[in-house]
Parts: structure tokens; C-alpha cells; sequence
């Protein structure tokens, strides 16, 4: 009886010693970050590959929804998109408000281009509004933008042109800097994936951060195709309604890889 005691006492000391060396050799998990804080580093992820590729310069700011509060989207202060960290990025209410603003800070004149949109779409979570040069003809000489290949799809359905003259109903600097033109640009854009802005630029929406700034990539680079196609003759060839949707369907299913690359591009920078 003593025997089989000391051996059971014996198989228990081993069966711990093994549960702790395990305990001790199993990696912790990995911490993740909470929801806002992931956000804010997409926002700063968009603004540096916007800008490695061309689509924004000094100028052009990007948001996101706050995935924490849909009343509130993450923006940054006033700065150029290649110089965006982390401690740039403000919390804006929808109506283009920052609780507590530090002194000194300065924010985008049209953050209510942001707050406008997020009011009226509650399908949106990221916007981008830049000034990509090859857009600027769209919107100033009736010319629509259509789509002319499989990557910029999503125009398919049209992109219709905000004229802030007619919206303020007199000549103004050309910048959406009052909730009133917000709220304009917003009842233009409608349910489209873009609009553009007469003499001024274009702003873009999507899903999430890596469908709008695809967007803002691929629009930007289907308006200098276009122009090209129609310099070397009238009958150009645009995707059809059916294709664009078809296209469209299968683009948003790949967003993960362009994203990665860019990325990729921008880190450490």
C-alpha cells in the first residue's frame, strides 16, 4: 500500500512538473490592438501610400469612420499627407468638430466634405478627396469619365460633377469649408463611389480604407487613359454596364492584395 501511495505521489509531482514547464514554454498571446487605435494606423498607412503613388501631394486629407462610435470619423489635423503619424490623428464629430482641441492645432478647412458624407451615407467608413491633376478636365468640360478598363469598374455607374458656384449661388475660394457646402457636396455625390469637383479635385468613398484608396488610385489612372484613348480617336471602347458590374464584383474581392503592396512600399518611412 505504501509502494502505490509513494508511485501516485510520485506520477503527481511529474504531471505538474510537466503542466509548468509547458506553462513556461508556451508563447502568450499576442496582444492585439483595440479597434481605434488599428484605424488610426490605416489612416496614416493611406495618407503615406497616397501619397508614394502620386495621388496626393501637400495637399488631400483621408478618414475613417471611428469603428468605436459611427458618430465620430478619424481624420487628421491640418498636414500634409507624406508627414501624417499617428499623433495627427483627431477625432471629428459630424459636424466636423474636435472635443478638447489641443492649442495650436490647426484642422483641414474641409473636414466637412468628411462630416457631410458620413452624415448622408451611413454605407461609407473611409473618404479620400484629392487634387489628382488628370482628373481636373472632367470636371470642367462636360466630358464624362467612364470606365476604360477592368481596375476603375466602379465608375461604371457615372461620377457626377459638384459645382460649388451653383451650390452657393456666388464665387467663393472653391473650398467646402462650411457645413452648408458639405452638405451639397454630399446630396451630389448621392449613392456614387466618387464625385468630382469643378476646378478643384475629386472625393472619393468606399467601404473601408483599402476600398477607397484603391478607388482613388485606379480613378485617378482611368482619367489619363481616357484622355489618351479619346486623343487618338472618337470610337472608344468602354466597359459596358454588365462588365463594369462583373469587374467590379471580382475587384472588391482582391482589395487585400494592392493594399499589402503598398503598404509594404511606405513602411519605415
Amino acid at each position: 500500500m505504501m509502494r502505490l501511495f509513494a508511485a501516485a505521489a510520485a506520477a503527481g509531482v511529474a504531471l505538474a512538473a510537466s503542466t509548468s514547464a509547458r506553462a513556461q514554454t508556451t508563447p502568450a498571446a499576442t496582444p492585439q490592438p483595440d479597434a481605434r487605435a488599428k484605424a488610426i494606423e490605416d489612416v496614416v498607412a493611406a495618407n503615406h501610400i497616397l501619397a508614394e503613388l502620386g495621388v496626393v501631394d501637400g495637399y488631400g486629407h483621408v478618414s475613417v469612420r471611428d469603428p468605436s462610435d459611427p458618430t465620430r470619423f478619424l481624420l487628421a489635423r491640418s498636414q500634409a499627407p507624406e508627414l501624417v503619424t499617428s499623433g495627427d490623428v483627431l477625432v471629428h464629430d459630424l459636424d466636423g468638430n474636435v472635443a478638447n482641441l489641443p492649442a495650436g492645432v490647426k484642422l483641414y478647412l474641409e473636414r466637412f466634405i468628411h462630416a457631410a458624407i458620413y452624415r448622408a451615407r451611413p454605407d461609407v467608413t473611409a473618404i479620400v478627396h484629392d487634387h489628382a491633376p488628370s482628373l481636373i478636365p472632367f470636371g470642367i468640360t462636360g466630358v464624362p469619365l467612364r470606365p476604360v478598363y477592368h481596375m476603375s469598374s466602379f465608375v461604371g455607374g457615372g461620377v457626377p460633377v459638384f459645382d460649388i458656384r451653383k451650390a452657393a449661388g456666388k464665387a467663393t475660394d472653391m473650398l467646402v469649408k462650411t457645413p452648408e457646402l458639405g452638405k451639397d457636396l454630399a446630396q451630389t455625390l448621392g449613392a456614387h463611389p466618387a464625385a468630382l469637383m469643378r476646378g478643384h479635385g475629386v472625393v472619393v468613398v468606399g467601404r473601408d480604407l483599402q476600398q477607397a484608396v484603391f478607388r482613388s488610385v485606379y480613378i485617378e489612372l482611368n482619367a489619363r487613359l481616357q484622355a489618351q484613348a479619346m486623343a487618338l480617336g472618337k470610337n472608344v471602347i468602354y466597359l459596358d454596364a454588365d462588365e463594369a458590374r462583373q469587374a467590379e464584383e471580382f475587384n472588391n474581392s482582391t482589395l487585400a492584395r494592392p493594399w499589402a503592396l503598398w503598404l509594404r512600399k511606405v513602411q519605415g518611412k
